[in-house]
């Protein structure tokens, strides 16, 4: 239900791309960007990992249910204060006066989304994901329809920045009614240590893996500007699109699920590398014809003047190809609480990563798409050895599962770029489809040759009996309090 409701995410998501493309310029995109990565990372404090402690937890009263949502609420609108404080050295720091209207407009998000993060959280918890996506989805809809709204009637980077606020807005008067649940008043006396305890580490260690993912941006539009970040930007939106879409689905039902298995190793593990072996093919399938026909699919989805955007759409697929091999080993450091040691994992790792990206500045705009590539090879596997081994996860599988799936797909990728070399580039349609036939056909040749890929090919293939035998046997969800039944 939840793979199924996101490609409807994607669509969407995909539609707002072309359509947005062909209606605003690089700079409209590289100035909203600008900002964002700078105060995103409040949206890492404002959760504060109180999400995934509540989502996690094994029993959640009513009362430390409302705690959570006045933490987060309260978080959030002291986050707005500061931010909107920031505005003009914000501004300052680019150069660039636009920047304090588009910083003051965005502040507003963080209350909004402190709001209503605990009954995100509640939905989840409740397994009660068609609800969930429902909502998200209808926000993203009426949002992209105000922003194109406004970029046909010539706003320009207002029209981006009215997408982000509506969504959030949209969540915030939609979701009580459809969790039916509304918080009361705080209650002292309520068990929130544990909360607190899991969040802490997992809020530092996110902010600095922000910081990493975001230096690259930060760089940009202060070596090189407004247009190469808007080039830079779309091309890593059109990466993180088939990633995102897949990745937190698969984490929505991963983690709740697997936190219910920590006390049967051998299903745990049996879920976490089916999870890994799915998600991993099908985030693979869609990189590898990126890398493969970039030129073709920058062409069609947003146009020929963004031209520039394809060596690094290709470049940050690669990259993207390696954050997905990461996926599984998040699910194990959320599933089994392993956040104090993330943190300190996070603390060695990502200062390397930010360090590569400055240093990749000296080669211009690809030079920092090249060490981003670069720093997300070198985590998936530290990350494995430092975060997997010594749990009840099977770290040797989880690489060698990855690395195969890596390599078979690099393979197919290289037959794909190499069967329309010859094909005009005015023929795009053309050559993403004889691309697409020549991905397919290459990784059916190999799965009849390499039997390895084989299973994991037959492993897919059976995923509805997979489900169907784990959900005869999946025990109910833990109640919380006795009122709790009647929501």
């Amino acid at each position: 239900m939840t793979l199924g409701a996101q490609g409807i995410r994607i669509l969407v998501q995909l539609g707002g791309i072309v359509l947005l493309a062909r209606l605003l310029s690089p700079a409209d995109y590289g100035l909203t960007t600008m900002v964002i990565a700078i105060i995103g990372v409040g949206e890492i404090l404002r959760d504060f990992g109180l999400s995934s402690a509540a989502i996690q937890a094994k029993t959640l009263s009513v009362g430390q249910r409302s705690n959570l949502f006045w933490i987060n609420t309260g978080i959030g609108a002291l986050l707005t204060g500061i931010v909107a404080a920031l505005a003009v050295p914000i501004a300052a720091f680019y150069d660039d006066d636009r920047l304090i209207a588009v910083t003051l407009a965005l502040s507003a998000t963080f209350l909004l989304n402190g709001i209503s993060t605990q009954f995100r959280a509640d939905l989840n918890r409740r397994f009660r994901f068609g609800a969930l996506a429902s909502v998200e989805i209808s926000a993203q809809a009426v949002g992209l329809g105000i922003a194109l709204i406004l970029a046909v009637a010539g706003f320009g980077y207002w029209a981006l920045v009215a997408q982000q606020v509506i969504q959030v807005l949209f969540q915030v008067l939609v979701l009580p009614f459809v969790a039916r649940w509304m918080p009361g008043l705080p209650r002292r006396g309520e068990e929130m240590r544990s909360f607190l305890t899991f969040g802490g580490p997992l809020v530092a260690s996110q902010v600095l893996v922000y910081a990493s993912r975001n230096v690259d941006a930060l760089v940009i539009g202060r070596v090189f500007g407004a247009s190469s970040l808007g080039f830079y930007n779309r091309a890593f939106q059109l990466m993180s699109l088939p990633l995102n879409q897949i990745n937190a689905p698969s984490s929505r039902v991963a983690l709740p699920t697997l936190s219910r298995l920590r006390d049967e190793p051998a299903r745990y593990r049996e879920f976490l590398t089916f999870g890994q072996i799915t998600l991993l093919n099908i985030v693979s399938l869609v990189l590898a014809l990126c890398v493969a026909q970039a030129a073709p699919i920058i062409a069609i989805s947003l146009g020929s003047q963004w031209a520039p955007s394809v060596p690094l759409f290709q470049i940050l697929a690669v990259a993207g190809l390696f954050q997905a091999a990461s996926f599984a080993t998040y699910w194990v450091v959320l599933s089994l609480g392993r956040t104090k040691r993330q943190f300190w994992y996070t603390l060695i790792t990502r200062p390397l990563v930010i360090g590569l990206i400055i240093g990749g500045a000296l080669w211009g705009v690809e030079g920092v798409a090249w060490a981003y590539a670069l720093g997300n090879a070198l985590l998936w596997p530290m990350g494995i050895v430092w975060l997997v081994r010594g749990s009840i996860a099977p770290a040797g599988r989880l690489f060698v599962g990855a690395l195969r799936t890596i390599v078979v797909y690099a393979l197919a990728a290289a037959a794909s770029y190499a069967s329309t070399m010859a094909i005009p580039e005015s023929l795009s349609i053309v050559r993403i489809l004889v691309g697409a036939a020549v991905l397919l056909a290459a990784l059916a040749i190999i799965a009849l040759v390499f039997p390895p890929f084989r299973r994991d090919v037959r492993a897919m293939a059976g995923a509805r009996r997979f489900f169907r035998r784990q959900r005869s046997a999946r025990t109910a969800p833990p109640s919380t309090e006795p009122q709790e039944a009647d929501l």
